[in-house]
């Protein structure tokens, strides 16, 4: 068994709602277990303000995070790369486990249409980690 903890990358358009939220949540969950990075194809210059209200709901802190471009380098250093919704916006690299987990943008809606979204990212999360750490 190897000695390095798996890595996951999580992946959207601009990285400011689902690819933070995804990242808060394996963090949070895996509690160190897991090395998690977050970027976007095209960040944007600040987080969704509800998507931290959302995740603030549940006791997470986004409000120090920001968004980051997606590199190569990123992708290299990662197990699993996560696309969120972001088509053929999000490149493909060689050599790494991809999964697309489809959810819809929170960007633009408040926060009754943002919760089931940040939900859904919580059980993908729940669902990663099983696979990421058998126990």
């Amino acid at each position: 068994m190897s000695e390095t903890k798996p890595s996951v990358l999580f992946v959207c358009v601009h990285n400011a709602g689902r690819s933070q939220m995804a990242a808060a949540f394996l963090t949070h969950l895996s509690q160190g277990r897991v090395e998690v990075r977050s970027a976007g194809s095209a960040p944007a210059a600040s987080l969704n303000p509800v998507a931290v209200a959302a995740m603030a709901e549940l006791g997470i802190d986004l409000s120090a995070e920001t968004p980051k471009m997606l590199t190569v380098e990123a992708v290299q250093a990662s197990d699993v790369v996560i696309t969120m919704g972001c088509g053929d916006t999000c490149p493909v690299f060689p050599g790494r486990k991809y999964l697309d987990w489809a959810l819809e943008d929170p960007a633009g809606h408040g926060i009754e249409f943002v919760r089931p979204i940040r939900d859904q990212i919580q059980r993908h999360v729940r669902g990663l980690l099983v696979e990421l750490l058998p126990r």
